[in-house]
């Protein structure tokens, strides 16, 4: 039985638990930033191609108490890095820590790359290269205030990077908390999913690969691949299965819209290149001048939000002609508004039934629900966020 940690953004691990639940993970435990869980190998195979949530999977390799950066050097020199990997293969050190009395988290990951090197030099005669950018092995060490714990990376690129981004757009919504979001929202299809403000379609992308039960990592390739405990044999059993189970992409109940014809023409060529843009329907236009696609269904969207004057001025004016169109065309749907800007509840004007807090790598953000119904509802004092 081996121990992993699995990380995610802030807010979605109760949700990456129920998913590692759900592969078969052991003794799932939740921590600020992620889920500490065990298994087999396969398992990190699994969690990797199957997690929506997940942004990596490590496996944890080592683990010791210490005082000062010369007992984390001594603890990662006792490991047997030369039994994960190659000495051919590029590694890339990189620390963490909360409430670590280390004064220089890098002196620490030079400490820890040394001590990578020496075990290589005793043990092979030669040392790895070191590479930054695009590394073969990752490795990653994480401090509290007397423990050091040491991982090997089994994902790789960060999972959210499922290979179907075809260009970034700006400040684009990551994979996994798009995904992560929709499960909050409790939404599954065929339930309609309508994003008015879909930009590059991460939503949506992300909705009809669920809907269509593709699995988030069949495209890709992950770090456990070039250690040397790989099991070639299993995980191309593992993605086949995954593969076999996938639907062929159709219409469904995917509604996007966006005031601007270019963020469309790039949701489209995502969704393209992610193989599901037969499953979804896309229009130009506002969302002022948005109505309902469906009777009733899940709203989801991501407005913008701005830190300059200018932009501060706008949404003000924005967000409540927002809430207008909401009560006013969409009864019988519930929305899900995710930002950055604690204004968002004040100014819009309706009762927010859920405040979920959630964080956009180091911002921190809420999900706002809203349950529209027929008719005006009374407006309450709400204290804020």
């Amino acid at each position: 039985m081996e121990k992993f940690f699995a990380t995610c953004p802030r807010g979605l691990e109760p949700v990456l638990a129920a998913e590692l639940d759900a592969l078969g993970a052991r003794e799932a435990k939740t921590v600020d930033g992620g889920v500490a869980f065990a298994g087999e190998h396969a398992l990190a195979y699994a969690a990797n191609l199957e997690s929506r949530v997940a942004s990596r999977v490590l496996w944890q390799v080592g683990h010791a108490p210490y005082r000062t950066e010369h007992d984390v050097h001594d603890a990662a020199r006792s490991l047997p890095w030369a039994r994960h990997f190659d000495v051919q293969r590029s590694i890339r050190v990189d620390t963490a820590a909360i409430k670590s009395p280390v004064k220089s988290l890098d002196f620490v990951t030079l400490r820890v790359k040394d001590a990578v090197c020496d075990v290589f030099r005793e043990a092979r005669g030669r040392r790895p290269d070191v590479e930054t950018q695009a590394p073969d092995v990752r490795i990653q060490v994480f401090l509290t205030r007397d423990e050091a714990t040491f991982y090997l990376d089994t994902s790789g690129e960060p999972l959210f990077r499922r290979g179907w981004r075809t260009m970034r757009g700006e400040a684009p919504l990551r994979e996994n908390l798009a995904a992560g979001i929709l499960k909050l929202a409790g939404w599954t299809a065929p339930l309609p999913l309508f994003d008015p403000m879909c930009g590059s379609g991460t939503f949506l992308v992300e909705a009809a690969m669920m809907a269509l039960d593709i699995a988030p990592g069949l495209n890709r390739t992950f770090g456990f691949e070039k250690l040397d405990n790989f099991d070639a044999t299993r995980w191309k059993a593992l993605r086949e299965k995954a593969r076999a189970r996938g639907q062929a992409p159709h219409p469904l109940s995917l509604y996007g819209s966006d005031k601007s014809g270019t963020a469309l023409e790039l949701a489209r060529a995502n969704l393209r290149e992610a193989g599901v843009l037969d499953a979804v329907s896309l229009k130009q236009m506002s969302m002022l001048d948005a109505g309902p696609p469906a009777a009733g269904g899940i709203m989801v969207m991501n407005p913008p939000y701005g830190e300059r004057t200018g932009e501060s001025h706008e949404l003000a004016v924005f967000y409540p002609r927002l809430g207008d169109v909401l009560k006013q065309r969409f009864a019988g749907w519930t929305a899900y508004i995710f930002t950055g800007d604690l204004r968002l509840p004040k100014l819009i004007r309706l009762t927010a039934s859920r405040r979920i807090p959630l964080y956009n790598g180091a911002l921190e953000c809420r999900l706002f629900k809203y349950e529209l119904v027929a008719g005006s509802r009374r407006r309450e004092k709400r204290s804020d966020p």
